[in-house]
């Protein structure tokens, strides 16, 4: 059995020469042929990369101003319309807890009605949804509710006229229908 495997792998060497020794006859002299005319060439020239300018940081500087997608407060010189109002916020009073909120984050979601009264529903946009009715605080601007509708809610906030006074600013949150 040794003898008839040794004899295999001899066969089989011996036909895999005789293969091999075929392929490197002059078959092959057009593709050497083409491949020196290739080099003979000159050589292609390959463009510089691009110049770039260097990334500059911005630094945003008005984080502290005035947003531009607020309403701006109405500022009433007061040398032109005379004596100031008597507008201010009630500074002693409790807290409630949509006041910790600005306005604009505040949505009006619906309305339900209990007893007679009617409450807004308001989105404080952290996933929770509260009763409002006309009276109650919103807002980060003395915001005090006026009138509360099914599709509406008015609120009067007291804001400051940036002459050591304060003026009342109309805010009205409509309905967010979802389509």
């Amino acid at each position: 059995m040794f003898f008839r495997l040794k004899n295999y792998f001899s066969l089989s060497v011996a036909l895999s020469a005789l293969v091999l020794g075929g392929c490197g006859g002059a078959q092959h002299d057009d593709l050497q042929q083409f491949m020196a005319e290739t080099k003979r060439r000159p050589a292609g020239s390959i463009e510089p990369l691009p110049s770039f300018s260097p990334y500059e940081a911005f630094i945003y500087a008005a984080a502290t101003l005035r947003s531009p997608f607020e309403p701006p407060v109405k500022v009433i010189d007061p040398f032109i319309s005379g004596p100031r109002s008597d507008v201010t916020p009630d500074l002693n009073r409790v807290k409630e807890y949509l006041e910790e909120f600005p306005v604009q984050s505040l949505t009006l979601v619906g309305s339900i009605s209990k007893g007679g009264t009617l409450w807004a529903l308001i989105n404080d946009g952290n996933g929770g949804i509260h009763r409002v009715r006309e009276g109650n605080y919103m807002g980060r601007d003395h915001g005090r509710v006026i009138s509360a509708g099914k599709t509406q809610l008015t609120l009067v906030e007291i804001v400051s006229d940036g002459l050591n006074g304060w003026v009342e600013r109309p805010r009205t949150l409509e309905l967010q229908v979802q389509d």
